[in-house]
């Protein structure tokens, strides 16, 4: 009895899957349909901006980007498609300072995981949603994303701001304590007893 029940339970199963699925394929059959006549509408076509399409360092309209060179992304891309390479230089105060030389980027080999995006401490590159990417010579992939001439982009110090003076109640003063009476002289004491002694007279 026991393999008859399973039989039958198994069957109404798959005949519920079944008329779930075609419920599905029915409801998508009446749907209206988008397609999207590529290459015709370039001018109209809208792609998300997640997507991911090509690893990029921005520049600023003075050549400068934020890449400090720390090689973080390079660490934890996962099949060494960005490989950095960096110089050393001497500031004004004679210090030793590690710049951006050379930022090497292999469209070809990129899984477009984020990996190094995410883990980029200065936000000095990003993802463009551009899909074009199409090439007939692999070695065209291998780009070079720091232009000719770049440099560090300086980070402007803001003025900390002073902090207003906090005003205060002003605190009442302690009352001034009475002036003691100075002892009566001698002198004093006889003309007391005396108006007394004619009072009573």
């Amino acid at each position: 009895m026991s393999s008859v029940s399973e039989y039958f339970s198994g069957l109404f199963g798959g005949i519920k899957s079944l008329l779930t699925g075609m419920g599905v394929t029915w409801k998508e059959l009446w749907s209206k349909k988008v397609t999207q006549q590529y290459p015709e509408n370039r001018d109209t076509l809208v792609i998300s901006d997640r997507f991911r399409g090509e690893l990029t360092m921005p520049h600023d309209n003075n050549n400068e980007h934020a890449c400090t060179a720390c090689g973080i992304c390079q660490i934890n891309c996962p099949n060494g498609t960005i490989t950095v390479v960096s110089k050393m230089m001497e500031t004004d105060e004679g210090k030793k300072k590690k710049i951006l030389d050379e930022y090497f980027y292999d469209l070809g080999m990129c899984t477009f995981c984020n990996l190094c995006v995410i883990s980029c401490p200065s936000d000095a590159i990003k993802f463009d949603n551009t899909f074009e990417n199409a090439v007939f010579t692999r070695s065209t992939l291998k780009q070079r994303l720091n232009n000719e001439g770049s440099k560090l982009r300086e980070k402007k110090r803001e003025p900390k701001p002073v902090a207003a003076p906090v005003a205060t109640e002003a605190k009442p003063k302690p009352a001034a304590p009475a002036e003691a009476k100075a002892p009566a002289t001698a002198s004093e004491d006889s003309a007391v007893k005396e108006d007394i002694k004619e009072n009573k007279e």
